[in-house]
C-alpha cells in the first residue's frame, strides 16, 4: 500500500484488522512517552500537511502522531494547493523532501492526482468531498473497543449519504457489520460505493439504503449521524433543515435501536440539528472517544505506509 485514499485501498478484512491491531498496541503504549517502542520509528522523516478545508481533530492528531513517532511536520500554505502552479508539480516537488503527504481537499480526483505523479511520497487523504476514510478508521477502533469481533453487528447511518457515510460503509463491511443507510429522496449513498462495499465484505456484510429512519435503527447496536450540511454547502443549510428534520436522532429514535446502541459522531456537531443536546451528552455517546481513537489509528497508519519506519 503505497498511499492511502480510500479505506478500500487496505485490500483486505485481515489487512484493516492488522491496522487495528497495531493502533490498539500504541494507544497502550502511549503512557511510556520517549521510550515507547515506536518513538523514534519516523526519526529523520518529514510528513507534510496539506490543508484545503478547516480542522480541529485532523490537523491536530496528525501533527501529534508524526512528533510522538518521532518525525518532522510540514505545514505547507493553501496557496501551494495548485494555484501558484499545477498540483501535480506540487506533488513532484514535494516527493523530493519529505515521505508522507497527508491532504485534506476538496475532490477525490486531487488526491488522486497528487499520489499518481508522485510515486515516491506517501499520500493520506484527510477528507475530500467523496471519502473521510481516517475518521473511518477511527469509528472502526471504538467498535471492535465496544465489541470486540463485530461480525453480525448492526449499524445506522442518519442522514445525508456523504463522504463519512461513504467511507464508514466501506470499513463496516470489512468488520462485518451490515450498515443499515437512512437518506432523504436525492441525498442517499450511491450505488457505486454499496457495489464497493459488497466487494469487500466479511461474512455477508450488507450495506442496505431505507428512507424511513426509524426503520433503519430497528435493533441496531449504533446510530451515527453527522451534520446536515458539510464544508462547502453551509448555503445550503435552510433548506437542508427541513428536509432533514426527519432525520434527527433524538431520544425518541434511539429508544429504537438495541437496549446499549452507542451514539457516533464525527464531530463537529450541531446540537439542536442532527441531533439532541440529550442524546449528544447521554452515557450513550462515544464521540470523543472516536476523536481519541483518530490519533491513535492515524499512528497506525503511518506506521504501516512506512513499513515501520525501516524503508
Amino acid at each position: 500500500m503505497k498511499d492511502f485514499l480510500s479505506v478500500l485501498d487496505l485490500g483486505t478484512p485481515a489487512a484493516l484488522a492488522g491496522l487495528l491491531d497495531l493502533a490498539v498496541q500504541l494507544k497502550a503504549d502511549r503512557h511510556l512517552g520517549l521510550k515507547a517502542p515506536t518513538a523514534e520509528a519516523l526519526n529523520g522523516s518529514h510528513v507534510a500537511l496539506l490543508f484545503e478545508k478547516p480542522s480541529l481533530r485532523t490537523r491536530s492528531t496528525f501533527e501529534v502522531a508524526v512528533k510522538e513517532l518521532g518525525g518532522d511536520v510540514l505545514n505547507l500554505s493553501t496557496e501551494f494547493a495548485g494555484g501558484r502552479e499545477p498540483l501535480e508539480d506540487v506533488a513532484r516537488n514535494l516527493e523530493r523532501w519529505v515521505r508522507v503527504l497527508v491532504v485534506r481537499t476538496f475532490a477525490q480526483m486531487r488526491a488522486e492526482l497528487l499520489a499518481r505523479f508522485a510515486p515516491r511520497l506517501h499520500v493520506i487523504n484527510a477528507l475530500t468531498d467523496e471519502q473521510h476514510p481516517c475518521q473511518a478508521l477511527a469509528d472502526a477502533m471504538r467498535m471492535r473497543q465496544q465489541w470486540g469481533d463485530c461480525r453480525g453487528r448492526r449499524v445506522a447511518f442518519v442522514g445525508d449519504g456523504n463522504n463519512v457515510a461513504t467511507s464508514l460503509a466501506h470499513v463496516t463491511s470489512m468488520l462485518g457489520i451490515t450498515l443499515h443507510v437512512a437518506s432523504p429522496e436525492g441525498y442517499d449513498l450511491p450505488e457505486a460505493v454499496v457495489n464497493e462495499a459488497q466487494r469487500v465484505s466479511l461474512d455477508g456484510a450488507r450495506v442496505v439504503r431505507f428512507r424511513d429512519p426509524r426503520e433503519a435503527v430497528a435493533g441496531v447496536d449504533a446510530i451515527y449521524t453527522d451534520v446536515w450540511a458539510s464544508m462547502g454547502e453551509e448555503g445550503e443549510l435552510p433548506a437542508r433543515k427541513q428536509i432533514f428534520a426527519p432525520y434527527q436522532v433524538d431520544s425518541s429514535l434511539m429508544a429504537g435501536a438495541a437496549r446499549h446502541a452507542m451514539f457516533m459522531h464525527c464531530l463537529p456537531a450541531h446540537r439542536g440539528e442532527e441531533v439532541t443536546a440529550e442524546v449528544f451528552e447521554s452515557p450513550a455517546s462515544v464521540v470523543f472517544d472516536q476523536a481519541e481513537n483518530r490519533l491513535h489509528a492515524q499512528k497506525a497508519l503511518l506506521l504501516t505506509l512506512l513499513a515501520n519506519g525501516t524503508k
